[in-house]
């Protein structure tokens, strides 16, 4: 609906609930950061979006094995936001990451890949390299 102040008000109340419950490495807690990440992404507050997105990610990458699907999501949400903010070398390196993940976690069919070559693919083409694109 765009209304980026009464979702924050409400991912806040979740994040608040689960850090008094549950353990500081819990993935309920990366997801409360990531929505979070998300809702200041969409706003466009790039610096905010990035401190909830790797808050996420850092409880992610204790909770997780290495080559778990979430930690892909989590270095995608990343790089999407450096891919916003213009940092496309930057963009491609979390994209990268991801994609190195769901290569060897994923069947070589599924959508998480797909996304992943659309990411990489979009960089490429943004910073002008069509062959790459």
């Amino acid at each position: 609906m765009g209304d980026y102040s009464k979702a924050l008000e409400f991912y806040e109340k979740s994040r608040q609930m689960r850090e008094k419950t549950l353990p500081s490495n819990h993935p309920n807690l990366a997801t409360s950061c990531n929505n979070i990440g998300g809702v200041y992404a969409d706003m466009g507050d790039y610096s905010k979006a990035l401190e909830f997105y790797e808050k996420s990610h850092k409880i992610y990458d204790k909770a997780m094995p290495s080559n778990h699907p979430d930690l892909a999501i989590s270095y995608n949400n990343i790089g999407g936001v450096y891919a916003d903010m213009g940092d496309y070398l930057k963009a491609l390196e979390f994209y990268e990451k991801s994609y190195q993940i769901r290569e060897k976690a994923l069947p070589p069919n599924h959508p998480g890949l797909a996304i992943s070559y659309d990411n990489i693919g979009k960089v490429y083409d943004n910073m002008g390299d069509y062959s790459k694109a």
